[in-house]
């Protein structure tokens, strides 16, 4: 894979690789765990993926970034958004947009270990 300069790619981009690295994580957990029925795995990945979740899971993360980090985070905060889910408030939209544009950016950065070492004080419950 050819080296990719970070800040030449937009936060949008940050943040829709961002979501499916979160996502593939939690499926990962998930299925480590023995849930074998798709149904039973979708309810579950609700409980990570949702604008809720993901809203509180940066706030159990922010302490721990470091000023890059923080301000990839505030640059994908700060998209400017025109629709919210109805299951969210915009402050947990613009703060879960913020942590996918986060995990984008490490992502496309190589930084696995980072990556999991975030995850999991993302989201201690799983």
């Amino acid at each position: 894979m050819k080296q990719i300069d970070t800040r030449a790619v937009s936060t949008a981009a940050l943040a829709y690789l961002g979501d499916s690295v979160i996502e593939l994580a939690v499926r990962r957990r998930l299925v480590g765990e023995g849930i074998s029925s798709s149904k039973a795995l979708n309810t579950h990945a609700r409980r990570f993926v949702s604008a809720p979740a993901q809203a509180a899971a940066m706030e159990r993360l922010s302490p721990h970034l470091d000023e890059e980090e923080a301000a990839v985070f505030r640059r994908g905060r700060n998209i400017g958004h025109t629709n919210t889910p109805k299951n969210a408030t915009v402050a947990e939209y613009r703060n879960a947009t913020g942590m996918e544009a986060l995990f984008g950016y490490l992502s496309l950065c190589g930084r696995e270990q980072r990556i999991e070492a975030l995850l999991a004080i993302a989201y201690p419950e799983a």
